[in-house]
């Protein structure tokens, strides 16, 4: 929520204006948040008597039930829009088949939509918030790693446009976001290890304690679902909620003077120098968490070069990569593809590369004076380095699968509208089509499996992935 303050003076020519913004919201840590004993969430909406709730399909299948009772038991009437979004789906239609629901519920202005969902639900929908009536409140519950640790402390909000990544959008900050690291305990092990990504970010450049906590425990981590899943280590579970809780204040120390990126010196945009492009270049997606480990690990690779990481610092940040199976590399990653990230890089960033490397573990510090020539040799020595590493440093289950592509289960009339719109536009992340399609959980609901039955896209070969891909290997 935010609050202005303005003065307006006459000028000689005419008038000067000067406002200040207060923007100010709530982080909640709150175990069970859907549970009737917890009030915490409801007492958001007694003024108005109904919520309105967008939430991940995936997320639906799993906590559905829970969620409907929570909030009968609450005498609070409930209207619930479920989709699935992925960075197939991260786009304008889905944005606005929100914007419709909002309307058909009659949104009042100061009445909070209920977010419930991963990064890229927060995203869209916030974004969606944003936009209606410029400026309507929202209350985020983020469900996975990414959500919790990093969508949660941002107050961005986008979709992406053509093949461009978080091209379109906001700065608009929820009015509170509860973060209840429970529902880890469903989320599969893929998720858990994308999301572990963003941990890194921010220990390796900013949190030396965090990285020695992450460097020991990091198996076990991904293994437990940070420490949630029934039989874990008392120890682990300990470790994992300090590594959160002290990961997202670290985060907010960072972003908080900076909310809306004036300054473009950014410690957390380690690992977002060249990911803006790569990510996105694959006929199926990288997941977001080893697209920003590709470029992480090259970047480490980078402050190797110039002194500013020892040798075993730098393998010691290599060597957690590969033990989270998290990517370090991918044979589409080239000096074209690192020539064309750079160049759209140094637009975002007033025409300065700022690449953010660590300068030793646990601080920061921004590379600028650099050409193309050092830049590829850097890359040809990190893929020499990659061949010592399992994969050639490739990561497990990198690429988004049928929990997170977004495939919805359109019918061929809906879905040739969205492929006509994607068309128009361009294309949509460079991907101009849409397959319909019924996927299981992206959460877990007993099988750690995922099924995909498709009913109005292409049906080939399919194995816990799409268009033939088997974790993102063609099949």
């Amino acid at each position: 929520m935010s609050d202005l303050t303005a003065t307006v003076e006459e000028t000689k020519h005419g008038f000067h204006v000067e406002g200040y913004e207060k923007i100010s919201y709530d982080f909640t840590f709150l175990d069970g948040v859907f549970n009737p004993e917890n009030p915490q969430l409801a007492e958001c909406y007694r003024r108005w008597g109904r919520v309105l709730a967008v939430t991940d399909q995936n997320v639906y299948d799993v906590y559905g039930d829970q969620i409907e009772k929570y909030f009968k038991h609450h005498a609070l009437d409930l209207k619930v829009h479920k989709t699935k979004i992925g960075e197939k789906a991260k786009t304008i239609p889905t944005f606005l088949s929100i914007v419709d629901s909002m309307t058909e519920f009659g949104i009042y202005r100061k009445e909070p939509v209920l977010v419930v969902g991963g990064g890229l639900v927060t995203d869209v929908a916030g974004f969606a918030c944003a936009a209606y009536r410029r400026n309507t409140n929202f209350i985020r519950v983020p469900t996975t790693v990414i959500g919790l640790i990093d969508a949660s402390v941002s107050i961005k909000v986008a979709v992406n446009y053509g093949n461009y990544k978080n091209r379109l959008g906001a700065y608009h900050a929820p009015m509170h976001t509860f973060l209840d690291f429970t529902f880890l305990r469903t989320l599969p092990k893929a998720q858990i290890r994308n999301g572990f990504a963003e941990l890194i970010k921010i220990s390796t450049c900013s949190h030396l304690d965090t990285f020695n906590l992450l460097d020991k425990y990091c198996e076990q981590l991904i293994e437990t679902g940070f420490g949630r899943t029934d039989g874990a280590p008392k120890e682990v579970r300990e470790a994992a909620d300090k590594i959160n809780r002290e990961g997202i204040h670290e985060m907010l120390k960072l972003e908080t003077p900076n909310l809306h990126e004036i300054g473009l010196d950014r410690v957390i945009a380690y690992g977002h120098t060249w990911s803006p492009m790569h990510e996105l270049m694959p006929e199926t997606p990288l997941r977001h968490g080893h697209a920003i480990s590709i470029d992480m690990a090259y970047s480490a690779t980078l402050a190797n070069e110039r002194k500013l990481i020892s040798d075993e610092e730098h393998r010691r940040v290599l060597n957690l990569f590969s033990r989270a199976g998290l990517s370090m590399d991918h044979h589409m990653f080239d000096e074209e593809i690192l020539d064309k990230g750079t160049a759209a890089i140094l637009k975002t960033r007033d025409g300065k590369l700022r690449a953010a490397v660590p300068n030793p573990i646990g601080s920061c510090t921004f590379i600028n004076d650099i050409d193309a020539k050092e830049l590829n040799a850097a890359l040809r020595r990190h893929k020499e380095l990659m061949k010592e590493y399992p994969r050639n440093g490739e990561g497990l289950e990198a690429y988004v699968d049928a929990s997170d592509t977004g495939y919805t289960e359109n019918n061929k009339a809906e879905v040739e509208a969205l492929e006509e719109a994607a068309a128009e536009a361009g294309s949509l992340n460079g991907n101009g089509y849409i397959h319909g399609g019924s996927v299981s959980n992206g959460h877990v609901n007993g099988t750690n499996g995922i099924k995909e039955k498709l009913t109005n896209g292409f049906q080939k070969d399919l194995t816990n992935g799409v268009n033939g891909f088997t974790n993102g290997a063609r099949a």
